[in-house]
């Protein structure tokens, strides 16, 4: 989940905030560019063998913002049917905006699962 809201006023929010330096959200780095989506994480979400869906703030189920609440940006996972954080704002903060770094980070916390 990022931690913007989706939509052409949150996504114009994001992007103004982001550039002045007072919106981050780790996911946005690592899934974006400075004009679109990076073409490295469409081919990682591609070669994925689980489902996978990218959600804005304001896009979330009621039951995964009961899960994931203020802890954004996270990944969280569909497990014995609850929501459950995957990586955390620190763990995506890690990966400092690179997608390998960021599939190595998914692959190990799943493997703990």
């Amino acid at each position: 989940m990022y931690d913007a809201d989706g939509g052409v006023r949150g996504e114009f929010t994001y992007v103004v905030g982001h550039l002045l330096g007072r919106l981050e959200c780790a996911l946005c780095d690592i899934t974006h560019g400075p004009l679109r989506r990076k073409r490295a994480f469409d081919d990682l979400r591609a070669r994925l063998d689980i489902p996978f869906a990218v959600v804005h703030r304001n896009e979330r189920s009621p039951e995964l913002e009961a899960a994931t609440g203020d802890s954004l940006p996270c990944v969280a996972a569909c497990i014995d049917g609850g929501w459950q954080i995957v990586l955390d704002r620190d763990a995506l903060s890690a990966c400092a905006g690179d997608v390998d770094a960021f599939a190595r980070a998914l692959d190990s916390a799943l493997s703990r699962l």
